[in-house]
């Protein structure tokens, strides 16, 4: 089959198409022949050689597929076969065929494209994780989320539509703040040309948010302190603005904040199969009736895989990418 091969670390022109052996499932797994596959910031780190894949995993690229199942391992419901699933996986998604674990897949419903479904589960899976677990956002709240048209912030967005969060947003951009507010962000704040500290204290009334998202880190976590209610909560689920932050520990002591974080690919696969149970009960009801949808940027064929990751890398996309298998 064809599969995209890691020719070193560097820029998208690593990528480069290889013809691999079909895996084949083990207990437990699926075989999916894969239709589409999503394209995910952690699969840049990894090709940056900043991100290694877990003991175990492929060497491929790819967090997240949607395809037929075309192969079941031992104790498999025999019902999968032929039955149209997403999947979140360990790696190996950029290629024809991949293997998932059956507790990790979610199925397909009528009316959603393999190319919408591709494009949910690495966001869906971090967003609830990190927005509603960790984070304890409900009904409204204030959640401020950098980053707002990245699949990541889409997302959030939508999640936050859907459970009565209010969700305020930072982007680089006017266009971007306004396709955010189309999305359903209640603000959004072009943080190259405002204060976003200012800016959310005056939405809030100055009580802050409850809830900060945050994939910058750096110098953005003691502004990000500046942002929030008492009591609230910080996770962070990447590092982009650096790995070190200086932190005023008054705030955290006399505020009563908590600050957090995680990822997700290294994290047991009980875990998250117990995640992929709670998002079935939760959140995929609306995927099937139609009111949660992801915002799709552009789709690029699997042997120019090196042409999505240069539209990610340029930094103007809105909403997920994703590859043409």
């Amino acid at each position: 089959m064809t599969a995209i091969a890691l020719s070193g670390a560097g820029g998208p022109e690593v990528l480069v198409p290889t013809q691999i052996a079909v895996p084949s499932p083990s207990a437990g797994q699926v075989l999916i022949k894969v239709a589409h596959a999503g394209v995910n910031r952690p699969d840049v780190m990894q090709r940056k050689g900043l991100y290694p894949p877990p003991p175990g995993a492929p060497d491929t690229p790819g967090l997240e597929i949607a395809g037929e199942v075309v192969a079941l391992g031992e104790g498999v419901d025999p019902a999968m076969m032929g039955t149209r699933q997403c999947a979140l996986v360990i790696g190996g998604g950029y290629a024809e065929y991949c293997i998932a674990e059956a507790a990790h897949c979610l199925p397909v419903p009528d009316g959603l494209s393999l190319a919408e479904a591709a494009a949910l589960p690495e966001t869906l899976f971090t967003v609830w994780h990190n927005v509603f677990e960790l984070g304890l956002a409900d009904e409204g709240m204030w959640l401020l989320v950098h980053g707002g048209t990245s699949g990541i912030g889409t997302m959030a967005i939508m999640l936050g539509r859907l459970f009565g969060v209010k969700v305020i947003v930072t982007c680089g951009s006017d266009e971007k703040c306004a396709a955010a507010k189309d999305i359903g962000a209640a603000h959004a704040i072009n943080y190259k040309t405002r204060d976003f500290v200012e800016d959310v204290a005056a939405i809030t009334g100055k009580h802050g948010v409850d809830v900060v998202l945050d994939m910058v880190a750096g110098d953005y976590v003691a502004r990000n302190i500046a942002c929030m209610a008492p009591g609230a909560r910080h996770v962070t689920i990447a590092v982009q603005g650096g790995v070190k932050a200086t932190i005023p520990m008054h705030k955290i002591l006399t505020q009563r904040l908590t600050l957090t974080g995680s990822t997700l690919r290294p994290r047991s696969s009980e875990f998250k199969a117990a995640l992929t149970e709670e998002i079935r009960g939760t959140v995929w009801p609306f995927v099937a009736s139609g009111q949660l949808r992801p915002v799709m940027d552009r789709r690029f064929a699997l042997t120019d895989t090196a042409g999505a990751h240069a539209r990610m890398d340029e930094g103007g996309h809105i909403g997920k990418i994703v590859l043409d298998v």
